[in-house]
């Protein structure tokens, strides 16, 4: 499809006109793996030039599975709308702790790497999250028995079980490989949402210094295994304050990207709180994120079933504004739930209501696609 212009492109371009040149000369930006690959650092930084240009666009699961399929090759619920991939792939690797075969939404590791390498190949990128089991409980991550996180600590009962998880994702991260035998650089989102209270790792459930011992543990243990193709995402749930999202933030030297997920409800159905409440947060980490020389992202959004037929170009375009946003992921389509009894997507499909508008939306200027991704080589100087 031919990329159109837009008034909203217009209005985003000119936001971003004056400082545009000295973003791309950034000559303090640098990862916080100091030993990170080559094509880790070039996709960095060519992450941090390419947020002049627009955002790119994510989905969750997209390759896997969609509304009414699963595992075709090729197939796209995206693909299938605007004839294009995203350009970000976000995958989960819950499970891989267990030695599951398949991760907590049912896809099976060999083929998630399959497809993480065929996004790589045509230019895509992927991001990973990690909805590990309590190690305290073994339940799931959604057990937030208080104080479980500290068991994993050094000294900890369970540190020694929690090394051996972080062993299994280092051979996993290690194992994704490029047909050149390149290591495959990964957004990777540990720990997300952690403001929430939902999780094990989560606000309530272990103190701020608890869990900024745990992510440098963690940054600092994958990186002695020798794992250097991660670029490292900081992600929180909701917060009104800048010291709300920094209350458990490892620091500077353990972050690349500052991101927080946010989805509009069924009881904001104009989308005017969602609106609001994420351009507060934009402000608020964008301030932090130029102090800091980081990128920033929209790491989860979306309405479930997407009811508005203009939700994209209106509510979502609104609510990122003008923000030198590096990406936007939408969650998965998972299709019907029996056990709630309700469809669960997030991203159209050929003749959900807010198709047309989609197709509007990939359209834009400054909304990037995988062919976008592509011409703009991610990977290269």
């Amino acid at each position: 499809m031919t990329k159109t212009n837009h008034i909203l492109s217009f209005l985003f371009a000119f936001s971003i006109f004056c400082s545009a040149q000295s973003q791309n000369n950034d000559t303090k930006l640098s990862l916080s793996d100091k030993k990170s690959t080559k094509s880790t650092i070039l996709l960095y930084q060519n992450l941090y030039k390419t947020a002049n240009k627009g955002i790119l666009f994510g989905h969750q699961d997209d390759l896997a599975y969609g509304v009414n399929w699963k595992y075709e090759e090729g197939r796209s619920d995206i693909k299938d709308v605007v004839g294009d991939y995203p350009a970000i792939y976000g995958w989960d690797i819950a499970g891989l702790e267990k030695d599951n075969t398949k991760n907590i939404d049912g896809v099976p590791f060999d083929k998630m790497k399959q497809y993480i390498k065929e996004a790589n190949e045509r230019g895509g990128i992927s991001t990973i999250s990690w909805h590990f089991d309590n190690p305290a409980t073994g339940k799931n991550a959604w057990d937030n028995t208080p104080n479980s996180l500290k068991t994993v600590l050094p000294g900890g009962e369970n540190h020694k079980k929690f090394t051996t998880w972080l062993d299994k994702a280092a051979t996993f991260f290690l194992s994704l490989k490029d047909k050149k035998g390149i290591t495959i650089p990964i957004l990777f989102r540990p720990f997300h949402e952690l403001t929430g209270g939902w999780f094990w790792w989560g606000k309530g459930n272990c103190t701020p210094e608890e869990f900024k011992s745990l992510w440098k543990f963690t940054f600092e243990y994958l990186q002695k295994k020798g794992v250097h193709n991660l670029i490292y995402i900081y992600n929180t749930g909701g917060f009104k304050t800048e010291e709300e999202f920094l209350q458990n933030y490892p620091g500077a030297n353990y972050a690349d990207i500052l991101s927080f997920d946010n989805y509009q409800n069924s009881d904001d159905k104009n989308g005017e709180k969602f609106v609001a409440e994420t351009q507060n947060q934009f402000k608020i980490i964008d301030k932090i994120a130029k102090k800091q020389h980081k990128l920033i992202a929209f790491a989860e959004t979306g309405y479930e079933a997407i009811p508005y037929d203009k939700w994209w170009t209106d509510t979502l375009m609104k609510a990122m504004g003008a923000y030198k946003i590096s990406y936007v992921l939408v969650w998965r389509n998972h299709g019907w739930q029996e056990k709630e009894q309700k469809m669960h997507y997030y991203a159209p499909f050929k003749g959900q209501v807010s198709e047309k508008d989609f197709v509007q939306f990939y359209n834009l200027d400054n909304i990037l696609f995988e062919k976008d991704a592509a011409k703009i080589n991610l990977y290269k100087k």
